[in-house]
């Protein structure tokens, strides 16, 4: 098994397990390789969730960038939507992937990736 492949593992560890929800592995996979090499990067592989700045880029760049969601009211609500459930769930470590794939189905932007 590759880096890449123990790192899918791990995100879908923390959606099953931190999260409470059955990732979808297809799209876990196709999230995570749409991330490049930052996935691989301590610091860039995850998301500040307390970092206003951090969460601006999110938006601006993959919410609106990549999921093509340009309506900032929206793309505000579902980031905001994601930390709330992190936070509520006592998830310390943000996994940039895993941030992407739940902004991805919340926003119901699958296709994005098909």
């Amino acid at each position: 098994m590759g880096k890449r492949d123990e790192l899918i593992g791990k995100y879908a560890d923390q959606i099953r397990g931190k999260l409470g929800m059955e990732p979808d592995m297809d799209l876990l996979r196709k999230v995570t390789i749409g991330c490049g090499p930052s996935i691989y990067n301590r610091d860039a592989s995850t998301v500040a969730g307390s970092d206003p700045k951090e969460l601006e880029t999110v938006r601006k760049n993959f919410v609106a960038g990549k999921l093509g969601v340009t309506d900032s009211a929206r793309a505000e609500a579902a980031v905001n939507k994601v930390m709330d459930l992190y936070k509520a769930k006592g998830v310390r470590t943000k996994y940039r992937a895993v941030v992407y794939y739940l902004l991805a189905k919340e926003l119901g932007r699958e296709s994005v990736y098909a």
